[in-house]
């Protein structure tokens, strides 16, 4: 690799503010703030929304089965007659 090229890896702490949650992951993000958690100092990142708090996540959002385009077709026009 190239020296002075690439950006500082390092571990982040991202805040879930809709769930209230923290979670350290590895990331290039620069950010001012930081944070102490477990007795570690972080940078700090807030976010809106992570797999803590996406209803797709947690289960909270339904999933619709939907049919194929030929049985959405047969279903709106089977009561036309052909005479």
């Amino acid at each position: 690799m190239k020296p002075g090229i690439h950006p500082d890896y390092q571990q982040v702490a991202f805040h879930d503010t809709a769930a209230d949650s923290y979670f350290v992951v590895g990331s290039t993000i620069k950010t001012d703030r930081t944070i102490e958690l477990e007795g570690v100092t972080y940078p700090y990142v807030p976010i809106d929304v992570s797999s803590e708090s996406h209803p797709f996540y947690t289960g909270k959002q339904k999933a619709v089965a939907s049919d194929g385009r030929v049985a959405q077709f047969n279903r709106r026009f089977k009561n036309l007659s052909t005479k």
